[in-house]
């Protein structure tokens, strides 16, 4: 039976690559979009290479959706075997190479969090069962460096000057998620890891990053594969582990 994956934010930038990715590996890729029409053009784009891909409507931050998406996995597949919480944002408030620690609002703060770790927490607790109904379950959550907290601490970081606080904040969450969850799970056929994709030409990375798209969706690719997955609770850029 082929393996299924639902990969959130998947209409654009590292969601739709990583799809792409996934696919080209005859794995069903569900692609989940809070817009509709955006959603449904990443999927004819990918149908047309070829690749078996389903859009699936999903306002992470909705509970009404995560039912519904649960209840359509379980109705259709019976199962998921992979699941990339790849949907996030940086708050236009926090410029990427500012500290806002002082300066940032809590409604700020508050979406921000909603978006990149309550979300993440809420649909992964609610597909859990499906996972585990998986052979080799896995779960990547989509983290970055600048949730390092080693990497924030060291002046001699060239991230050391990046601090959007409410963004970094959230990913450390994240790893702090991911920690948590892979001792829980401790046992089981499900692996859980953090994966940062790299500085990415995304809408977020900007065109100034230094690395491609095509790159920067491969850490989550891998960390989906069972065959170069036998690991959990690890936070990992390209094969290697990024402190926490």
């Amino acid at each position: 039976m082929k393996r299924i994956a639902l990969v959130t934010g998947a209409n654009k930038g590292l969601g739709l690559e990583t799809a792409r990715q996934l696919g080209a590996k005859e794995i069903t890729v569900l692609m989940a979009s809070r817009n509709k029409e955006r959603g449904m053009e990443a999927v004819k784009k990918l149908k047309a290479e070829g690749l078996d891909v389903e859009f699936v409507q999903l306002e992470a931050t909705n509970e009404s959706d995560i039912q519904v998406l649960k209840q359509h996995i379980e109705a259709k597949y019976g199962k998921l075997d992979i699941l990339v919480n790849n949907a996030g944002i940086m708050h236009k408030d926090e410029p990427l190479g500012s500290n806002t620690s002082e300066s940032i609002s809590i409604e700020t703060l508050k979406l921000t969090f909603d978006v990149n770790f309550f979300s993440v927490v809420n649909l992964t607790h609610a597909l859990m069962p499906l996972l585990k109904k998986s052979d080799a379950g896995r779960i990547i959550n989509l983290s970055s460096i600048l949730g390092s907290n080693t990497v924030q601490s060291d002046t001699d970081s060239p991230y050391y000057s990046v601090k959007p606080f409410a963004y970094d904040a959230s990913k450390a969450a994240i790893n702090s998620f991911t920690v948590h969850l892979a001792a829980a799970l401790q046992g089981t056929n499900v692996k859980v890891n953090s994966a940062h994709p790299g500085w990415v030409k995304t809408d977020l990375g900007t065109e100034g990053a230094p690395m491609e798209v095509v790159d920067g969706a491969k850490t989550s690719v891998s960390l989906s594969l069972t065959e170069e997955t036998d690991f959990s609770g690890k936070f990992i850029h390209m094969g290697e582990e990024v402190a926490w």
